[in-house]
C-alpha cells in the first residue's frame, strides 16, 4: 500500500504489517526529501547514489550495511546511519527487517 499524503496520520506498522516480500515505497514527502519505508529479508544489489545521502533508521529486525571499504554496519531497532553521498553500499538482512530512509524525493532508489 502505497501513501504519499500530508495532513493525514499514517500507521507505519500497519503499513507494512503483513509484507514479507521486498518493498520499499514513499510514505510521505517533506519539501524536496522523502520518507520511504523498506521491509528487506535478503540483500539487495551494490549501489551508490551520486547526489544523495541516505539516513537509515531501523524499526524492527537488523539491517546490514555493507560499505565499499570492506565495512559493514549493523543496525538494529532505534539505531540510525548515513550514507554520503556517491558511497557504493548495499543493505542487507536475516531476517525481516524494516526500515525507513530518508532521502531526496528525486532519489532513484535502485543506483547506478
Amino acid at each position: 500500500m502505497k501513501k504519499e499524503s500530508q495532513l493525514e496520520v499514517i500507521n507505519l506498522k500497519e503499513l507494512i504489517k503483513d509484507q514479507t516480500d521486498y518493498t520499499n515505497f514513499i510514505v510521505s514527502k517533506i519539501n524536496d526529501h522523502a520518507l520511504r519505508i523498506a521491509v528487506i529479508n535478503g540483500e539487495f544489489h551494490w549501489h551508490k547514489h551520486e547526489d544523495c545521502d541516505e539516513l537509515f533508521y531501523v524499526l524492527e529486525g537488523e539491517l546490514f550495511i555493507d560499505l565499499e571499504n570492506d565495512r559493514t554496519v549493523s543496525l538494529k531497532p532505534g539505531e540510525i546511519f548515513t550514507v554520503p553521498a556517491n558511497t557504493m553500499h548495499r543493505t542487507r538482512s536475516n531476517e525481516r527487517t524494516v526500515n525507513l530512509c530518508f532521502e531526496k524525493a528525486s532519489n532513484d532508489i535502485n543506483g547506478n
